[in-house]
């Protein structure tokens, strides 16, 4: 079983971290390269929220 920080496909690393800093900058937190662990819960979670919610509305663009 894979380690749950290990990609299944390594070469979309860098495109998952620029899309998750995307995602901070929309809702407004301040996300930086490497640890963040200065982040509430709150900010953390509005930036999973944010990146859902985007590959949702990308998804659903594509089937139309």
């Amino acid at each position: 079983m894979a380690n749950s920080k290990q990609s299944l496909v390594p070469e979309a690393r860098d495109a998952l971290n620029k899309f998750k800093m995307e995602a901070a900058t929309e809702v407004g937190v301040d996300l930086k390269q490497g640890y963040n662990g200065n982040l509430t819960s709150k900010q953390a979670g509005s930036v999973g929220g944010q990146m859902v919610k985007k590959m949702i509305q990308s998804y659903e663009n594509s089937i139309k």
